[in-house]
């Protein structure tokens, strides 16, 4: 659910920029306040699909139901999968740090904390990617500028969670997945940067591929982990539906058309909206608390990773 940043794209398949497609009907910024609306309710989505169901089994419905809308769309623009056992590979793994995993560590952290609290973890992935990139992309050299961003993000966090009061009441093992969870992104991000960068192959054929991947290592974990549901509980099943649908090929769909028509710089500033509206829904829709230290803590959060995005110029 991280939104599309440069150089750090959480959830693109990989850093390959497509070929300018024909401009669509609707104005980018409808898709775009569509897009920060589908990410930042798809935390919601997942604290309602837990309710009924297991987290892996909720990531499973959530990654088989996005699959079916890139293998519709790919059928529609008579799109392929990618050949190649290399290629193959390399999504593999793309599709455990990009997919599966944070996922599945989102699930399990909704089962002990707010959504409100993941979907402002989500928010620090831009945090981590800079940190790590400084060090795995030699191209990738820090600023000032950036630097503090890095610690006042961090700086965020802790407000965020209360680490003035010894974070009193914080569910650490649910914090601390949902964390992960968002650090994996940008480790995701930054192996298929090194190993597809230049494939001849498009965006949507191998998100499509990668999706398939994820659904396929769910398909084999959530029956080691979990039982099979006696009866489909009708409010959860609905929600993990709207989450793999929307949450998740919708999303990917409408990101890439937003990369390619405005550029990354503006389309990662999706990635401001999804805490606040994630944070809106769960207090409005869920009941969930709300102290002061959330909303001030995301907003220091949010400055942070403002500052860690390099300045570019719109294309």
């Amino acid at each position: 659910m991280s939104a599309p940043t440069e150089p750090r794209t959480p959830l693109l398949a990989a850093p390959i920029t497509p070929s300018p497609p024909p401009r669509p009907a609707l104005g980018w910024r409808l898709r775009f306040g569509a897009l920060s609306l589908v990410w930042g309710f798809s935390f919601l989505l997942i604290k309602v699909g837990t309710d009924g169901y297991a987290p892996f089994q909720v990531t499973f419905g959530r990654l088989f139901f996005g699959t079916l809308v890139l293998a519709a769309a790919m059928a529609w623009k008579r799109e392929r999968l990618p050949r190649g056992l290399r290629t193959w590979g390399h999504l593999a793994v793309g599709a455990l740090l990009l997919n599966a995993l944070p996922f599945s560590l989102f699930a399990y952290s909704e089962l002990t904390i707010p959504s409100t609290l993941a979907g402002i973890c989500n928010a620090t992935s831009p945090l981590w990617g800079m940190a790590l990139s400084m060090v795995a992309l030699s191209e990738d050299r820090p600023t000032r500028r950036r630097v503090a961003g890095l610690g006042i993000g961090f700086l965020g966090v802790l407000t965020v969670l209360g680490a003035w009061q010894g974070f009193h009441g914080l569910d650490a093992a649910g914090t601390t997945m949902a964390l992960l969870a968002s650090l994996s992104y940008p480790i995701g991000w930054i192996y298929v940067r090194r190993t597809l960068a230049g494939s001849s192959h498009s965006n949507l054929s191998l998100t499509g591929a990668q999706l398939l991947l994820a659904t396929a290592q769910l398909a084999v974990v959530t029956p080691l982990f979990t039982t099979t549901p006696t009866h489909f509980t009708l409010v959860p099943l609905i929600a993990v539906i709207a989450l793999g649908t929307l949450g998740t090929g919708f999303a990917f769909l409408v990101q890439y058309g937003l990369v390619s028509e405005v550029g990354p710089t503006t389309a990662q500033m999706v990635t401001y909206f999804i805490p606040v509206i994630a944070t809106a829904a769960g207090v409005a829709i869920l009941g969930e608390p709300l102290t002061w230290s959330t909303p001030v803590g995301a907003a220091i959060v949010l400055t942070g990773a403002a500052l860690t995005q390099p300045r570019r110029t719109r294309p």
